[in-house]
Order: structure tokens, then C-alpha cells, then sequence
């Protein structure tokens, strides 16, 4: 039933949480595991000086917890690969779901930090709107 997995890493706790839902799927399911990291480049400092140091930190750090993340799965015999992509990121998981023809999206929600969020919609609520196949959220 599902295939390919689209895990989007943050990074956060909440992440971690869907360790348990990984697994499984990948064992019972026998998904494919694809690891995104997706980090969000701060446009409005472009013209400071050592905005391209920051964007390569930000995308080295990116690289460095999908590539943990994926030795990890794939020590303990998960078929996993790993992605990191820069942008607005509900808007590249979704994206990466649809060129990487995802069968299902795993999520670790926080659920919204401000009225701003709640009334807007956050990266989950957007993806869990427009995404092409279910969406797991696993608070």
C-alpha cells in the first residue's frame, strides 16, 4: 500500500516521535524510506555581509541530519535515501512528494506557536491540504 515514504526532518523533537511509525511502515509495508530536510533560506538578510556563509551552514547542517538519520535506518536494515532541498518548506515537501511519486507523508507536528499560525496555517496544516496522497501527523 505504501511504497515510498516522504519523512520531512526538522530536526525537532516532534520529528523523533515518528521514529516508531517509520519502522513500521518500512517493515510491514516494506516502504522505501525518503529522508527530507528542508531548510528555509532567509531572503531578507541576502545583501548583509556573510549571508553565503549562512546559507552553507544551513544546508551543511541539513545534509549533516539526513545523513544521521539515513546511516541510522540503514544500519538497522531500512531501505532509506535522503534528501535536502532549500525553500518554503511546505511547499518543497509537497513538491518532493510529487516528483518522487510518494505514497504517503509523514510529519512530527508541534501544532501552531501563534494565533498567526493557527488562522495561516502551518508547514503541516498546508501540506495536509494540498498533498496528492494521505498525510500522517504524529503530534
Amino acid at each position: 500500500m505504501f511504497g515510498r515514504v516522504l519523512f520531512a526532518h526538522d530536526a525537532s523533537p516532534a520529528a523523533e516521535k515518528t521514529i516508531p511509525y517509520l519502522e513500521h511502515l518500512s517493515r510491514i509495508e516494506g516502504a522505501e524510506l525518503l529522508i527530507l530536510h528542508v531548510y528555509h533560506t532567509p531572503e531578507q538578510y541576502s545583501g548583509m555581509e556573510g549571508y553565503e556563509r549562512l546559507l552553507k551552514s544551513l544546508e551543511d547542517l541539513g545534509h549533516a541530519v539526513v545523513e544521521d538519520f539515513v546511516e541510522y535506518l540503514t544500519k538497522n536494515g531500512f531501505n532509506a535515501r535522503g534528501l535536502v532541498r532549500s525553500g518554503e518548506p511546505a511547499r518543497v515537501i509537497l513538491e518532493t512528494a510529487r516528483e518522487e511519486e510518494v505514497t504517503l507523508i509523514l510529519l512530527g507536528t508541534r501544532g501552531p506557536a501563534s494565533m498567526k499560525e493557527m488562522l495561516l496555517g502551518d508547514v503541516s496544516t498546508e501540506v495536509l491540504r494540498y498533498a496528492h496522497c494521505p498525510v500522517l501527523l504524529v503530534p
